[in-house]
């Protein structure tokens, strides 16, 4: 017996393929993210909280080498990472206890 979560899931599976080939096909326009312009000062926040690049990495699920690519200015975060960058200067408490309840599911 298939359960309504297990239902609108597929439905919105089957929803976002038919948009992706709608997008492929130029029938529709691919979603756009805008951010605010400027770079996220990564070790600034980092400093700020008190944490080396590891415990910054693991409190907030990010891989060591990202956040040293970051910091260095070998890469820049991506618009994804950006975002998130961005809510733990603003809420680093709700990001870590966010990454600790994944981590513990």
């Amino acid at each position: 017996m298939t359960g309504t979560k297990d239902t609108d899931f597929g439905s919105e599976l089957i929803a976002s393929m038919q948009e992706a080939v709608a997008i492929v096909r130029s029938e529709k326009d691919a979603a756009r993210v805008h951010l605010p312009p400027g770079d996220v000062d990564v070790r600034a926040i980092r400093e700020r909280l008190g944490l080396t690049r590891p415990a910054f990495a693991q409190r907030f699920g990010l891989a060591v080498a990202a956040v040293r690519d970051w910091e260095q200015g070998l890469r820049r975060p991506d618009p994804a990472a950006r975002v998130l960058l961005m809510v733990i200067a603003r809420s680093p408490e709700a990001v870590a206890q966010a990454v600790a309840d994944a981590q513990a599911a």
